[in-house]
């Protein structure tokens, strides 16, 4: 019995493909990676991020003062999270400037802390984590304010933020910097 090449080279190419969708689906390393390289940071404002209300207190571009400048993005992943943050080092005067537009503005004010202890405090909201960190450490020192300057929840009763979204600012005088944040859920 003749086999044709064509029926061969089709039956070849769905095991591959199929292979290809079987190790995809079961992956636990295709969730996406975040990304700190802060070339791509307009890539990420501007385009990347979906709603670009909530990262219109981020600056257009890195500023030509900023120092010591770190980028946490994690891209949306299936119905997951997404998070940008964008951390820099500025002259004192500026930060205090920023401190107070800040502080006027915001819906909400924690010192110190992260997301989780936000949220269960009395009339507590989601804010984020220390994703630009230097260590490991997923809370700000207390020597942050975490300005929230909105948060959105889209919960369900008894669910209560379990979808939503908030953004906001995390300033620190004493080391003359400013976190801008956004989070969604």
């Amino acid at each position: 019995m003749k086999r044709s090449p064509f029926l061969l080279a089709l039956a070849s190419l769905c095991i591959v493909g199929g292979s290809f969708f079987i190790r995809t689906a079961f992956s636990s390393t295709s969730e996406p990676k975040i990304i700190t390289d802060t070339s791509r940071y307009k890539e990420i404002r501007n385009q990347l991020w979906s709603d670009n209300d909530r990262v219109k207190h981020f600056p257009n571009q890195i500023p030509t003062d900023a120092k010591d400048v770190r980028i946490a993005y994690s891209p949306e992943f299936l119905q997951g999270s997404t998070f940008f943050q964008i951390r820099l080092k500025q002259p004192p005067n500026k930060i205090e400037k920023l401190l107070s537009q800040y502080r006027n503005s915001a819906k909400y004010k924690y010192r110190g802390g992260n997301t989780n202890e936000h949220i269960n405090q009395l009339n507590g909201v989601p804010t984020t984590f220390f994703y630009t960190s230097d260590s490991s450490t997923e809370s700000f020192p207390a020597t942050y304010e975490i300005l929230v300057l909105n948060a959105d929840d889209k919960g369900r009763p008894g669910f209560k933020w379990n979808h939503g979204d908030s953004y906001g600012v995390a300033i620190s005088s004493s080391a003359s910097e400013i976190i801008y944040w956004s989070e969604k859920w």
